[in-house]
């Protein structure tokens, strides 16, 4: 069991992270309130269970917050730790600018903080440790593996194509004064539906699951999605990368197969060094797939730099 943990410490900690960030954000729109001297627990401010009669009972009373003071308020487009530091969605940022909108101090504030902590650490690891989509398209991949279809595709998308993606969303939200993509966008739609309350948007997360699982292996957030593309060119020279070693190496391949974006690993086989691609999501399963303890991460190897020169 020990080993178990050991060799998935990177996917636990993503679905740590990933369900705890979702939970937070839940509790946060969560309440109490009296009615008849009993405690009631309201989710996402829904009264509606407290009507009898043509008359709702919890109209009247006081409603205090479930967490005084909430650790994550708001959502991933626009949201505060601890009600003190903001942390904005950079794809929102840059609609709500082409769009023209109004651009408040917590949102440019918030901007800032999310550019500063990928694009100076993390990089493209929002995709991998945050965003809730990563649950639905690991749950397809999955599945491809038990179906034995993993390398079936019936269309075929340049991974190239997200950036162009963005580029349409940032056209259009300049063009008609909207946010093109946050009014489409999965991860919105899945993400609000968890926190406030699930509607239409579950046919949008349908497609997704239904897209990789049947269509294109990552289909959506390898090929299609123009945050994971943002968050690639902000990320693209943040510091955390992994390492590879080619005298460990047996070729054995157990990285590059189980890789979501395996172009990333190209030099495997060849020569050691860093996985410098910026689509690289940071997600660490070539390291726990390696038996061979070739593959690490590192925030740059800088004693290597200084013994080179």
């Amino acid at each position: 069991m020990k080993n178990y943990y050991i060799k998935n410490r990177f996917l636990i900690l993503r679905r740590f992270t990933q369900l705890g960030i979702l939970l937070l954000f839940f509790l946060s729109n969560c309440s109490l309130i009296t009615i008849n001297n009993k405690e009631h627990l309201i989710f996402q401010g829904n009264l509606e269970s407290f009507t009898k009669n043509e008359r709702n009972l919890a109209i009247a009373n006081t409603k205090t917050e479930l967490i005084t003071t909430p650790i994550l308020v708001g959502n991933l487009s626009g949201s505060k730790i601890l009600d003190f530091l903001p942390m904005s969605d950079p794809l929102v940022f840059l609609q709500v600018f082409f769009a023209g909108g109004a651009i408040s101090l917590d949102l440019f504030l918030g901007f800032l903080v999310v550019v500063f902590i990928y694009g100076v650490f993390l990089g493209r690891g929002f995709c991998a440790f945050v965003c809730p989509i990563n649950l639905i398209t690991d749950l397809a991949n999955f599945l491809r593996r038990k179906l034995k279809i993993e390398n079936i595709r019936f269309v075929v998308f340049s991974r190239q194509t997200k950036f162009a993606i963005l580029a349409l969303s940032l056209f259009l939200s300049f063009l008609f004064g909207i946010l093109a993509w946050e009014s489409i966008s999965p991860i919105s739609m899945l993400h609000r539906g968890i926190v406030f309350g699930m509607g239409m948007g579950f046919f949008g997360i349908l497609a997704v699951f239904l897209f990789d699982l049947f269509m294109l292996k990552n289909g959506f957030c390898g090929h299609l999605c123009p945050l994971g593309a943002t968050y690639s060119i902000i990320g693209a020279k943040s510091l955390l990368k992994v390492q590879y070693d080619l005298d460990k190496c047996t070729k054995c391949m157990n990285c590059v197969r189980i890789c979501p974006e395996n172009q990333v690993l190209d030099l495997i086989g060849k020569h050691s060094g860093f996985v410098n691609k910026i689509a690289c999501i940071k997600c660490g399963r070539c390291i726990e797939a390696c038996n061979d303890d070739a593959l690490h991460f590192n925030l740059l190897n800088f004693k290597t730099k200084k013994e080179k020169k």
